[in-house]
């Protein structure tokens, strides 16, 4: 060392800077290893000292990592393995169900809501109807008893009525019995006068008493026959249209229509007495007694002379098409609230307001209750789109094996009378979209599939919980474009589709009349049971639609069209 002073404090705070870094160590080697957020910092510390203690600490370290990993993974095997349970039950009851629903259909039976094989419980198909008790159920409410009186309509709906009574409730049956006598409002118009158009109750009530004499044979009761158009150019929509004209010339006339031949049934599918005939698909717009008359009657040559019976060639196109409509009940249509948005404007009135509104009471007439072979097409179209996440909320939701034999037990009171009436389960909230292209761009202005989206886009900002879509298309290259959207869920029916700018007339030929007739409707239906629908007003399907909708609870759901080229 130097005799300088500035070399003796070089020297004196290197020694300091040896002994602290030693205290460190010493300390640090003493407290063995520590973790600090999560993070073991022992290999660190053994790094600094081999001794067996530390080697130690770090082997058991390391073996409480391994037994969580290993504990994780066992976790985790547990959940694939209850997945996989859980999917595997889905399959059986899906595939259940679908046998169920393929020998209703065959045989044109019943599909069970509950269905025992073997001894086997089946859970309950939330998605799917019991068609024989909901035709049965219609049946008696779309006629008179025996005695004449008016059919059982009432507050309730479904199979509420059919509560047995005691003798103790003696008066409570008089009092329904009265309000019976009273004529209570058509039990098919769901929702309340305000979330319909005006007068829909009243309407469908007196249409029905106009359709239903209590004596079909008095002589003084006139007939209207015709066929539904059948020219090969008439698609769908313009029959029914042509149709609601017809209604309206036998109100005016104060005749009662009978519907006769009708191509669309003219299949395989529709059998028996319903071959041919409207009632194949919804129930018959008259009585059959009425229509045994009317049938008597257009034999007869006198008949004919005295205008006891009229046919569609007593009538010009003009009137059937473009005639004035009942006037019975005023002008509801003058005071019919907005609803329809075009390019982003309420439309508040149009010089067809008129009609608009008749078409939409005679349609809703005309289809007031679907029959059996509809329910069926209907559950088949469900299962197909919504079964199998039917079948897994049902697995998710129940506590017992399926498979294991239980005793069957009669539902409770309310599942039978008061749940009766509950629709069939369909994921909420849906949005239905007819998106109509190919050869109607010689009627009217054909958008994109992407003019549809944004509408749909703009409900859903509305409301947020919406992303799932019924798409009703023709055309393939729609259903190749939903792709595009993978934030929306489209469900739509398996049919072969249009390419190209074939005609409607020769794609429907190619598909057949069971299958063209068959999957417009199940659209057509599907589109009134969903929250919002977004179509072309200038479509005479879209129109007819929107009209149901309009008479069936929905018409504060709005309608959103993507073109305003006619307004019928």
């Amino acid at each position: 060392m130097g005799s300088s002073f500035p070399c003796k404090i070089c020297v004196v705070g290197f020694l300091c800077g040896v002994c602290l870094t030693s205290l460190f160590l010493a300390a640090l080697t003493s407290f063995g290893a520590f973790e600090l957020g999560g993070i073991s910092f022992s290999t660190f510390s053994s790094g600094i000292s081999t001794t067996d203690s530390s080697t130690s600490e770090y082997s058991v370290i390391g073996s409480d990592c391994n037994s969580k990993q290993n504990e994780k993974e066992r976790i985790i095997y547990s959940q694939k393995s209850a997945i996989i349970e859980i999917d595997e039950k889905v399959q059986r009851l899906y595939s259940v169900w679908s046998k169920s629903l393929s020998k209703s259909a065959n045989e044109e039976g019943q599909f069970p809501g509950i269905s025992r094989r073997g001894g086997t419980n089946v859970p309950n198909a939330p998605h799917l109807e019991n068609c024989t008790l909901r035709v049965e159920v219609n049946r008696r409410l779309d006629s008179r008893a025996e005695n004449g009186n008016l059919p059982p309509w009432t507050i309730w709906k479904g199979m509420l009525q059919n509560f047995p009574l005691t003798t103790d409730d003696q008066q409570r049956k008089f009092l329904r019995n009265q309000l019976i006598s009273a004529g209570a409002y058509p039990p098919w118009i769901a929702g309340s006068d305000e979330e319909n158009y005006p007068l829909t109750r009243k309407v469908q009530h007196d249409i029905w008493f106009h359709q239903h004499p209590s004596n079909c044979r008095d002589p003084s009761i006139r007939f209207l026959v015709a066929d539904w158009e059948r020219l090969p150019g008439f698609g769908m929509g313009a029959q029914i249209a042509g149709m609601c004209g017809l209604l309206a010339i036998a109100i005016k006339e104060k005749r009662v229509l009978v519907t006769n031949y009708y191509s669309r049934a003219d299949h395989d599918g529709c059998k028996g007495t319903s071959h041919s005939s409207w009632s194949c698909y919804f129930f018959p717009e008259t009585s059959q007694e009425c229509r045994e008359r009317a049938f008597e009657l257009v034999e007869s040559k006198e008949a004919w002379e005295k205008g006891i019976i009229t046919g569609k060639d007593n009538y010009t196109s003009k009137e059937i098409w473009a005639g004035r409509i009942p006037r019975l009940w005023g002008n509801p249509w003058s005071y019919m609230q907005p609803t329809t948005e075009i390019n982003g404007t309420l439309i508040a009135y149009h010089h067809k307001m008129d009609r608009r509104w008749w078409w939409a009471q005679a349609v809703r007439y005309l289809m007031r209750f679907q029959s059996e072979y509809t329910c069926n097409l209907m559950n088949i179209a469900r299962h197909e789109a919504f079964g199998w996440e039917a079948a897994k909320m049902v697995i998710s939701n129940t506590f017992s094996d399926m498979n294991e034999d239980a005793v069957e037990k009669d539902r409770y009171d309310v599942e039978k009378f008061v749940w009766s009436n509950h629709k069939p389960w369909l994921p909420q909230p849906l949005l239905s979209m007819h998106v109509r292209m190919g050869d109607k761009a010689s009627e009217m202005k054909v958008v994109g599939f992407q003019e549809y989206i944004h509408l749909a886009e703009r409900t859903r900002k509305r409301f947020l919980h919406l992303n799932t879509i019924w798409l009703s298309t023709e055309m393939q290259e729609v259903i190749d474009k939903s792709k595009l959207y993978p934030h929306w869920r489209f469900y739509y029916t398996n049919v072969t589709r249009q390419e190209g700018n074939t005609s409607m007339a020769t794609y429907e030929a190619s598909l057949g009349r069971e299958t063209s007739t068959n999957y417009p409707l199940v659209n057509f239906l599907m589109a009134l049971e969903a929250d919002f629908f977004i179509g072309a007003l200038g479509s005479t399907w879209c129109f007819l639609i929107d009209g149901m909708r309009n008479t069936g609870g929905r018409v504060m759901s709005g309608y959103l069209s993507v073109n305003k080229d006619r307004y019928w």
